[in-house]
């Protein structure tokens, strides 16, 4: 599919959810390569540091998205050309909202945001997914792969509202670069965590595997969520992509041929899956992005 490359020229970068966990990695990440960022988000937090300015308010009303593009095209300068748009603002799990509500702001927030993009000419959206987009991990039973590991282009299993939100939300950004040439990036993220929230979910996980059975396993170190935002908006690409961003090993102490066995027996095995292998296909991120997140063994307890 064609599309628009990044502008060298941009240096600016707006982005939504700023103030949510991933969000302010991302911030703080893209401060340190020598972005500008302007922010929006409901609330401000602690999020706006070093942020050039910051736009409040709900992303899924075409008010805020204006708001903050016009912030954007300011902090720019006078060609009020910025590199793109990093999009994360979303209900980032189902229960906290109602089921027609995660699906109406999540999606509906997507789609403003990527057709504003798309309508001014930003050469570059990098957009918040989910491996729920696969539909295993919220779905209230038990579903199993139909194979592993799971690469970007396995069948759609979804069952709930959250899991719906993100599959949309992907087909919102890849009708937004059929529709204006926009370069859009999704990056399907497990779960994220550093520091006491990541040391929690290993523990929990390595006391009970059976309890992270429909998350396959998949974690992220919130760092490299951060580096894996800013490869995507950097790569040099056109078009529309789909990209699983996990480390390359299970949160899991069993082995992962072992937990395959208990919990997805019916799953087909494709590749090796030796020790502790992730149950997602990470391929695409590194020949791609050329990026590639730490494992457990990477990461020391102060992180």
């Amino acid at each position: 599919m064609s599309g628009r490359t990044v502008r060298k020229s941009g240096r600016t970068v707006l982005v939504t959810g700023a103030a949510g966990g991933i969000g302010r990695a991302v911030v703080a990440d893209l401060i340190g390569a020598g972005f500008r960022v302007v922010g929006a988000d409901l609330e401000r937090g602690d999020s706006e540091d070093g942020c050039v300015r910051f736009v409040t308010g709900d992303l899924s009303e075409a008010k805020t998205v204006t708001e903050s593009f016009a912030a954007a095209r300011e902090a720019a300068g006078e060609d009020g050309v910025f590199a793109g748009v990093v999009h994360l603002a979303a209900y980032p799990a189902p229960g906290i909202v109602s089921e027609v509500e995660t699906l109406r702001a999540n999606v509906l927030a997507a789609y403003l945001v990527f057709q504003k993009a798309g309508r001014l000419g930003v050469p570059r959206v990098v957009g918040a997914s989910s491996a729920a987009a696969v539909g295993i991990a919220w779905a209230g039973r038990d579903l199993h792969p139909v194979y592993v590991p799971v690469d970007e282009d396995h069948p759609d299993l979804t069952v709930d509202s959250y899991g719906l939100s993100k599959v949309m939300s992907e087909k919102a950004a890849e009708f937004t670069t059929r529709r204006y040439g926009t370069v859009t990036v999704m990056l399907r993220f497990p779960f994220v965590g550093s520091g006491d929230r990541l040391r929690e979910r290993l523990a929990e996980v390595h006391g009970a595997p059976a309890s992270n059975r429909r998350e396959l396993w998949g974690w992220l170190h919130t760092p490299d969520a951060a580096r894996a935002v800013r490869a995507a908006l950097t790569a040099e690409l056109t078009g529309h992509h789909v990209v699983n961003v996990a480390a390359p090993d299970s949160a899991a102490l069993e082995p992962t041929r072992e937990l395959l066995e208990t919990y997805h027996p019916t799953s087909e095995i494709r590749g090796a899956l030796d020790g502790h292998a992730s149950l997602f296909d990470t391929t695409r991120s590194r020949a791609l992005l050329g990026f590639t997140a730490a494992g457990r063994a990477d990461i020391t307890d102060a992180d």
